[in-house]
């Protein structure tokens, strides 16, 4: 494998075609992703009668999935061709859109949930199968910049994105959004038939099972000392995320005393963050380690929460906000990077099937627990616990500061 270049530029990434497909394919499965999103919420909105079961439900269908078939998605993504797997999912995923359509169409609306449900199950087997053609084909020295123009197209959506679902919602109806969903995710399948063929993997001389694979990933994570301790990261950072994600609004209304509507410019400002910092990282992210570039964004969100928990000037609030946003980049982009860079390729899907849910499943245990824990402690309080959870996952981080995964792997290689 061939050492890190200094000379890595934006012209040498873009000359990669793994990686101009990937970000295409990205593009409208992005647009599929957003309209489908705020879409369906609104209709069901719309529907109900603002029943917050039923909205809740939305929720249940995006990220149930994530919890339910991670791991198994990783795996089946190990054993699976990437290219070929990318391609079904994304067909498949139009294909119960259209499914969607015709339903709406004789009346039974209620079948809405299930474009939700189907694409996000789909997409566990998906995003590993890229993760893997990026440490298959990407060279060494671009993966982390490649992962930073993948960030960027994240953080423009999270600003476009809602205003794209809710103008094509209303401005067409739903019948016209579930049809560009479904149009959307056929253009991306199209797209990755342009990615170089499969490689045709040797077969091995022991047949192994699907839970004899399963448990050879959780073996593989444990017997990694980098991966084992981003593991224990991901923890503190799910863990501080979920504490405060929920509160947003509790911050406008009680800490700044001004009506819930502000809450809007809060999320621009990190919007607008995560759009310039995805460009700044793209710069920095060549020359920096990714477990330097992880801890630099877990410091400043640590800081920005510090400062939300305090301030009661509208202005720093939005300070704050922009500065985590700022850096926010480097927290997804170092964790991807890590990932790729201290994985066999043959292990891709399932680190990934691992460490997701860790994030998201305590993520999701102080989500549950934060509304309680307001009425038993202050505002300010969960704000300083969400800094300090940030700084545990930076110390956990501190004993990879001199590991140099490039090196490790030539090496092997």
């Amino acid at each position: 494998m061939e050492q890190t270049n200094s000379n890595v530029t934006i012209g040498s990434l873009f000359r990669n075609k793994v990686i101009r497909t990937l970000l295409l394919s990205t593009f409208f499965l992005q647009i599929g992703i957003w309209v489908r999103n705020y879409s369906i919420l609104l209709f069901v909105v719309e529907k109900t009668n603002e029943d917050p079961v039923a909205v809740s439900l939305i929720s249940v269908a995006e990220f149930a999935p994530i919890f339910l078939f991670s791991f198994i998605g990783g795996t089946f993504a190990d054993r699976w061709k990437p290219k070929l797997t990318m391609i079904w999912c994304d067909f498949l995923s139009a294909i119960s859109i259209f499914v969607v359509l015709l339903a709406l169409v004789l009346g039974g609306w209620k079948v809405i949930f299930f474009a939700t449900l189907v694409s996000s199950i789909l997409s566990q087997f998906s995003q590993p199968s890229g993760m893997k053609l990026f440490k298959l084909h990407v060279k060494e020295e671009l993966i982390q910049m490649g992962m930073s123009i993948y960030q960027t197209i994240f953080a423009l959506f999270m600003i476009l994105g809602p205003v794209l679902g809710t103008f094509v919602y209303q401005r067409f109806g739903i019948d016209v959004a579930i049809a560009v969903m479904g149009v959307a995710f056929l253009l991306s399948a199209g797209i990755l038939f342009m990615l170089p063929k499969d490689y045709e993997l040797e077969e091995s001389t022991e047949q192994t099972t699907l839970m004899q694979e399963m448990k050879a990933g959780f073996k593989y994570v444990w017997n990694s000392r980098a991966l084992r301790l981003l593991g224990g990261s991901f923890a503190a950072a799910g863990l501080a995320l979920g504490l405060t994600q929920p509160l947003a609004v509790f911050l406008v209304t009680e800490q700044l005393g001004l009506p819930k509507e502000e809450l809007q410019w809060l999320m621009a400002a990190f919007g607008i963050g995560m759009i310039l910092g995805g460009g700044l990282t793209v710069g920095v992210a060549k020359k920096t380690p990714p477990q330097i570039l992880l801890a630099i964004g877990m410091s400043a969100s640590a800081l920005g929460f510090m400062v939300m928990g305090f301030s009661e000037l509208f202005w720093l609030t939005l300070a704050a906000e922009f500065l985590s946003g700022l850096f926010m980049p480097c927290v997804h982009i170092g964790i991807n990077t890590m990932i790729l860079k201290n994985t066999d390729s043959a292990f891709i899907g399932r680190v990934n099937g691992i460490l997701n849910p860790i994030f998201m499943g305590t993520m999701v245990i102080t989500m549950t627990a934060s509304g309680w824990l307001k009425k038993t402690f202050s505002l300010v309080a969960m704000y300083e616990t969400t800094a300090l959870l940030f700084i545990i996952g930076i110390v956990i981080l501190v004993p990879l500061f001199k590991h140099n995964p490039v090196l490790k792997k030539s090496e092997e290689a």
